[in-house]
């Protein structure tokens, strides 16, 4: 987040990447989220599917079936929500075909996370390095101000 922004709030947590967590971690961002008064209903709801997306993409794609570490961190920085999901595992590798509508390694997925993400954040970037894990940073701003 640029300098310049002034972080009034901000939340660090970390979990084991099992698929149970998945909904501590969208409540517990939906609570976050809330203290940012001009945020409707439906952006809290937004927020819960887009950390659901990236903490399950995380868990599911970054350690397939060995456990690991899902960090999750947010700050409220000038009525601006930034969220970003981190793991160590083993990063995509090639970030621009993972981000295409139904592109999946896994034929159980519709390979559609980074597409909901994408509609639903005002920004999204994605980092990612073979065996070494993927950063995902969302930001989400309120439609309307307070």
């Amino acid at each position: 987040m640029p300098a310049t922004n002034k972080v009034t709030n901000y939340v660090e947590i970390e979990f084991p990447a099992v698929p149970e967590n998945v909904e501590f971690a969208r409540v517990a961002m939906a609570c976050f989220a809330s203290q940012i008064n001009s945020f409707v209903l439906e952006e809290i709801d937004d927020i819960r599917l887009l950390t659901s997306e990236a903490v399950s993409n995380s868990i599911i794609h970054g350690y397939p079936g060995r456990p690991g570490i899902v960090r999750l961190r947010a700050t409220i920085a000038d009525g601006t929500l930034e969220m970003i999901v981190e793991d160590e595992g083993r990063g995509i590798p090639d970030v621009k075909r993972a981000m295409q509508p139904a592109f999946t390694t896994r034929e159980d997925r519709l390979g559609m996370g980074f597409t909901i993400m994408e509609a639903l954040a005002d920004e999204l970037e994605v980092y990612s390095e073979e065996n070494k894990g993927t950063r995902v940073v969302i930001r989400k701003r309120p439609a309307r101000s307070a």
